[in-house]
Order: C-alpha cells, then sequence, then structure tokens
C-alpha cells in the first residue's frame, strides 16, 4: 500500500511539472514564431497507449487541466520507452481531456482541452534536446497552442530530464 502511494504521488508530481510547462506554453501566443512547426499526428490513437493520467481536484493545475491525459506513442517512440533513448522519428502525443463527473460519482472523459506533442528530429530542433514541440487547441488539427519562445520554455522544464532523454513519462511494465 505505501509503495502504491509513493508510486502514484512520484506520477502526480511527474504529471504536474509536465502539464505545468504545458500551460506555460499553452499561454504564449504564435506570432513572430521561427521554430519550426510539428506537424499535428493523424492516427495516434490506434498507436500504442503508454498510460493515462487522472487530473484530480487537489492538484494546482485543476482548473487548467484537470481530467485525464493520456499518453501515446509510435513505433519508435516505444522503442525509446523499452530502452531509454528515442530513436529519430519518436512521436509522443499527450491527450488532455476534460474530467467529468457523472451523477453515479463516476469521473468521465469529458471535451478534449488540447493535444501536446512531442517529435524526435536532432537536427531540426537541435536547440530544444533534439526534441520539438507542439499543442494543438481543443479537436483542431490547425489551432496551434505554441510559439517560438514556449518550446525553449518547455525545454527548461524538460532539460531536468536529460537522464531520460528529455521525456516525462515511463512506460509501465
Amino acid at each position: 500500500m505505501n509503495a502504491t502511494r509513493q508510486y502514484l504521488s512520484a506520477s502526480v508530481v511527474v504529471a504536474v511539472l509536465a502539464l505545468g510547462c504545458a500551460m506555460v506554453m499553452s499561454a504564449k501566443s504564435r506570432e513572430g514564431a521561427s521554430y519550426p512547426t510539428v506537424s499535428y499526428p493523424v492516427g495516434y490513437r490506434a498507436w500504442t497507449h503508454v498510460k493515462s493520467n487522472l487530473i484530480g481536484p487537489k492538484s494546482p493545475l485543476y482548473t487548467e487541466i484537470g481530467g485525464y491525459q493520456h499518453v501515446y506513442a509510435n513505433e519508435k517512440g516505444m522503442d525509446g520507452y523499452r530502452t531509454g533513448r528515442f530513436p529519430e522519428g519518436s512521436v509522443l502525443i499527450y491527450d488532455f481531456l476534460e474530467g467529468v463527473e457523472t451523477d453515479s460519482g463516476s469521473t468521465v472523459e469529458g471535451p478534449r482541452r488540447f493535444t501536446s506533442v512531442m517529435v524526435k528530429d536532432s537536427k531540426r530542433y537541435a536547440a530544444t534536446g533534439g526534441w520539438g514541440y507542439e499543442e494543438f487547441r481543443g479537436d483542431s488539427t490547425t489551432d496551434r497552442m505554441i510559439a517560438a519562445d514556449a518550446a525553449t520554455k518547455c525545454f527548461a522544464c524538460h532539460q531536468h530530464r536529460a537522464e531520460h532523454d528529455y521525456v516525462f513519462s515511463t512506460y509501465r511494465k
């Protein structure tokens, strides 16, 4: 039971840090962006589901991002989760959905808040540890939420995970 609480506490801390970075990125405008764009990952829900988190009412970020976070990875991304080093072409998706409480007391998925994308391309994104970042608002595949300076701010958070190839999430075996 104690190990379970520690695991859950650690998972919440990692989720809060990652989500805090996402919120910083979301707050910036796109004007003046010279950062190479990251494409929307069509079909990512058919990729491997890595894990899910539920950001509950006790989280300091609940108002902005409370609800479900589902993490997906393409095949190369899964190689990275297995080895600890993500190869070129890895794509990781963090799908944020509102949590909605039902009358019966269940919490179910509500509308999509945004979709965060990380793409490993060491040449294009050398300044940010080889990773490109983008977020797409709601269900949009084109409404981008990240500006050039936001990628640097996101990397400022992710650089603390250098020993894990700048990735917060882990694959549960």
